[in-house]
């Protein structure tokens, strides 16, 4: 189960409303990247592929695959806006190991000094 805020529905029906002449379907996916191994990407896309499953999640359809499934079972995503602007915030009780921005995340605990600077990939002191 994938768990939404409040305020993470509201941002995301928000930006749907702009769409037209319909709102897209909101896609979670996990991809290779960032310091710690994965990332998130949420977006909105048009149509689902053969593979993806839906989740009704607080008024919303999201579109995930199985893959990103097994790899979110709890996750929350909330939407907070502070001095540096509006993010979506991740909190995967599957994650071993995350980043110190928090844009990345391990499903594996991983031997490394962390923090680590993820915009220049340096270890900090």
């Amino acid at each position: 189960m994938i768990h939404l805020s409040s305020a993470a529905v509201e941002e995301l029906k928000r930006l749907q409303s702009h769409a037209a002449p319909e709102p897209p379907t909101v896609r979670l996916v996990v991809t290779a990247g960032g310091c710690a191994g994965l990332r998130y990407d949420l977006g909105f896309a048009p149509t689902l592929t053969p593979s993806d499953r839906t989740l009704s999640v607080a008024g919303l359809t999201v579109m995930v695959s199985p893959e990103t499934l097994a790899q979110c079972e709890g996750l929350t995503v909330d939407y907070a806006e502070d001095l540096m602007g509006g993010n979506f915030r991740f909190t995967n009780p599957l994650a071993q190991q995350t980043c110190s921005c928090g844009g990345s995340f391990s499903l594996e605990a991983k031997a490394s000094a962390w923090p680590q600077d993820c915009t220049t990939g340096q270890v900090g002191q």
